[in-house]
């Protein structure tokens, strides 16, 4: 072959590379892209890379073909002549959020019982709005909706971050939750399995009233196709789930019935556990042997403090999502917030202690990971409440610099994606964003992203908050 030829092929090849990162977008999703350059730069940020380390100043960041072509100190780093520059000067890069505790759905009551409804046009568009170019649905009630989602997403057709979808709920009858999905027993838990993984969901949760052979049928079904399970649990304990090869569990400790003494197999009494978690000491060694079981065994843990933030003093709607409720709606759960200011000091001693369970977990070796949950009663909602979830880390004693690397890199870590995304890294993909101000001095400077960037294509954020103002509680 001719030098000539194996330059042509060289370009053809290169030419190809650098379209197989276009996308194609539709009309809908196009008016809230800020820029789609082929070549950017973003010139005199800060830099927050997801990694832990220290925060680097005035740097240059090259986005190419979706991916971080070059970074580094801006007078190291040469411009391309036909890159589009954004001066960044005050603002501050960190990685796309990748947040675990996710769901498409919101908490909607039925009647006087407790329900959750679909938030298919709205929650998506705040979860890239906020940040978040990753999630994992902890959880789904309309699973062929989530998956829909994630492929509409995936084809430019609809607003979103990438999706792990996780399949319907493993959980025996207990709750009077209409969206609920229930099995009779492990064999159907274990067909549930068969039949979402083949369906393309790529996670399993189990819910509160599962027991040991559901967990056991689940773990082997799900484990065999390489794919991970969760728990929000209480007929099992922590210790019992992470004997029986669990991967992930939900919650930080607040789910966890360990320190009821006097539980049975299989069996749970909520009330009895809630009160056992408030009587342990935060510095408890039973709590310590716990946490040193869960690390030894790699099980993740999912801080989703906002769906814990006690009432009194505190936001109404995490993060300052007011404006995003329909008018009912905000109605309803300011009256709930209204009616538990000053009762709920028990919650508040119990919400401290699971900053510092977490905080101990975290110190030894273990992986924790953020989810937001938008459910509850009502004030967390999706986006807002993410960055919510953030700022709860710092109170809860870690750095911003923590914070930020538990809500990006660690999940991305569980996920097996951290060769790709999760860090402000060369190589990877440009999934980043770009805030106005510094949050490693006001982590309260998190709710203003300006850019989200998505494989280097670049969202509007305001945009899109503006977008789904007064429409959460109707779809």
């Amino acid at each position: 072959m001719t030098r000539k030829r194996m330059l042509l092929l060289t370009v053809v090849f290169m030419q190809a590379f650098s379209y197989s990162f276009a996308q194609e977008f539709t009309p809908d999703v196009r008016r809230f892209i800020k820029t789609s350059a082929p070549v950017i730069a973003l010139t005199d940020v800060k830099v927050m890379d997801g990694t832990g380390r220290p925060s680097s100043l005035h740097q240059t960041i090259v986005i190419a073909n979706g991916r971080i072509a070059e970074m580094g100190a801006q007078e190291r780093i040469k411009i391309p002549a036909d890159a589009q520059v954004i001066n960044c000067t005050g603002k501050t890069v960190i990685p796309g959020l990748v947040m675990l505790h996710e769901h498409l759905y919101y908490t909607m009551f039925l009647d006087r019982y407790f329900n959750i409804a679909e938030m298919s046009s709205t929650f998506s568009k705040l979860y890239l709005a906020a940040g978040a170019s990753t999630i994992r649905t902890a959880g789904s009630i309309e699973p062929q909706t989530d998956l829909a989602i994630k492929r509409m997403i995936g084809e430019g057709k609809l607003l979103g971050p990438d999706m792990d979808v996780t399949a319907p709920y493993i959980e025996r009858p207990g709750f009077d939750i209409p969206a609920l999905n229930t099995v009779k027993d492990s064999a159907e838990a274990a067909a549930s399995v068969v039949f979402w993984a083949n369906k393309g969901c790529t996670s399993f949760k189990m819910y509160m009233h599962a027991t040991t052979q559901d967990l056991q049928a689940v773990v082997r079904e799900a484990h065999k196709r390489g794919l991970k399970v969760t728990g929000h649990l209480c007929t099992l304990t922590y210790r019992e789930a992470a004997e029986l090869g669990i991967d992930n569990l939900e919650h930080g400790f607040m789910a966890s019935s360990d320190f009821d003494t006097a539980k049975k197999a299989n069996e749970f009494d909520y009330p009895v556990a809630f009160k056992a978690l408030q009587a342990l000491d935060v510095n408890s060694p039973a709590m310590k042997r716990l946490i040193q079981l869960l690390v030894s065994k790699k099980v993740a843990l999912t801080s989703t403090l906002p769906v814990f933030e006690p009432s009194t003093g505190r936001e109404t709607i995490l993060g300052g999502g007011e404006e995003a409720l329909i008018p009912q709606v905000r109605e309803t759960v300011t009256a709930r917030w209204r009616n538990s200011q000053n009762k709920d000091s028990a919650s508040l001693a119990l919400f401290k202690k699971n900053m510092a369970w977490e905080k101990q977990f975290y110190e030894a070796g273990g992986l924790l990971v953020a989810g937001t949950d938008p459910t509850g009663s009502g004030r967390t909602i999706a986006g807002y409440g993410s960055r919510r979830e953030i700022e709860l880390l710092v109170e809860a004693g870690f750095t911003p610099l923590q914070a930020i690397k538990i809500a990006t890199l660690n999940g991305a870590i569980y996920l097996g994606r951290e060769q790709e995304t999760g860090t402000v890294e060369k190589g990877k993909a440009a999934d980043l964003v770009l805030i106005d101000g510094d949050p490693e001095a006001d982590i309260k400077k998190i709710r203003h992203p300006a850019i989200v960037f998505k494989k280097g294509v670049g969202f509007d954020s305001q945009a899109i908050f503006e977008s789904v103002k007064g429409k959460v509680g109707l779809n």
